[in-house]
């Protein structure tokens, strides 16, 4: 080989500036890149939270500083009157004492009647399956606003009108709980249930004891959709009830809204009122969130 023809070769391989240039640009745009995300992100975490902040700001701010000034996120005066004003001049602790009890008994039954449900709909097979089904997804299709009248009537004819009955029990089952639960069903293998036949198991053995275990993540998710849904209900709680004793966090907190407690604004005492009603929820949150990611990834690697 010629020198002429080695040299020729040298300067085919030979990176050129050009190509440099390209390999320094990759980098700088994806850093670019990332940094507009994470800007995206930031700005759209203060639109969502920012009101939250004012809401806890406000209710520990004088009604006077409230109304003056209601966007300022430190109070210069600092006081805790609005929340003395809920717990002992009013009937919150009545209102947070009902809303616990309905939640907690309506979460409770959501996931016992939808886990079952659902798995009746994913396994059993009997007549008039299909139909059920269809019937459910249609439910979930309609506005719930349309069904507060039959569900009024329901409700009166039953005779459980203004109770914790009639609280409680329309809102035991929904659709939406029943086709999570139906889903995840089918996505368990049959061969599993199977198996625990053989060793003489029933339907509701096996459904208890070996499917319902293998369902952590949607259970959880019925959990938190439950909670949330039942604590932040309002419109099922006015058609079921009009007694002052059974009022839940949602109606008094909208009864303070409406200026219950004398005239003005209230700013503070409105909004301390939210705060306190977003605890719950918020907790929740936090303590399931870990365990449906490690639930998730336990499915995935089972």
């Amino acid at each position: 080989m010629t020198a002429a023809a080695t040299s020729a070769d040298a300067r085919r391989t030979r990176p050129s500036p050009a190509d440099g240039r390209e390999r320094r640009r990759r980098p700088s745009g994806l850093v670019v890149g990332a940094v507009l995300t994470y800007a995206l992100l930031v700005a759209l975490a203060i639109v969502y939270v920012y009101p939250f902040l004012i809401s806890v700001a406000t209710s520990f701010k004088p009604d006077a500083e409230a109304a003056a000034d209601p966007l300022a996120l430190v109070p210069e005066t600092f006081t805790t009157a609005a929340y003395s004003r809920l717990f002992l001049n009013s009937d919150f602790p009545l209102w947070f004492r009902n809303s616990v009890i309905v939640t907690v008994t309506v979460t409770l039954g959501r996931v016992f009647f939808n886990s079952l449900a659902g798995y009746a709909l994913a396994r059993l097979p009997f007549r008039g399956r299909g139909v059920v089904f269809a019937g459910l997804v249609a439910v979930m299709a309609v506005p719930s606003v349309v069904l507060l009248i039959p569900k009024f009537l329901v409700i009166n004819t039953l005779g459980i009108y203004n109770s914790f009955a009639g609280l409680i029990i329309p809102l035991l089952a929904d659709a939406a709980g029943i086709f999570i639960m139906k889903n995840f069903f089918e996505s368990i293998p049959a061969s599993v249930e199977e198996a625990a036949r053989l060793d003489g198991a029933g339907t509701f053995r096996v459904f208890w004891s070996v499917v319902l275990p293998m369902a952590t993540p949607a259970l959880i998710t019925i959990v938190i959709l439950s909670f949330q849904g039942s604590w932040n209900e309002l419109s099922h709680f006015i058609v079921a009830s009009q007694s002052p004793g059974l009022y839940t966090l949602t109606k008094g907190v909208a009864q303070l809204s409406s200026g219950a407690l004398s005239q003005g604004t209230q700013y503070p005492l409105k909004l301390g009122a939210a705060v306190i009603m977003t605890i719950p929820v918020a907790v929740l949150f936090f303590v399931f969130q870990r365990r449906i990611m490690n639930a998730s990834a336990g499915a995935e690697k089972g």
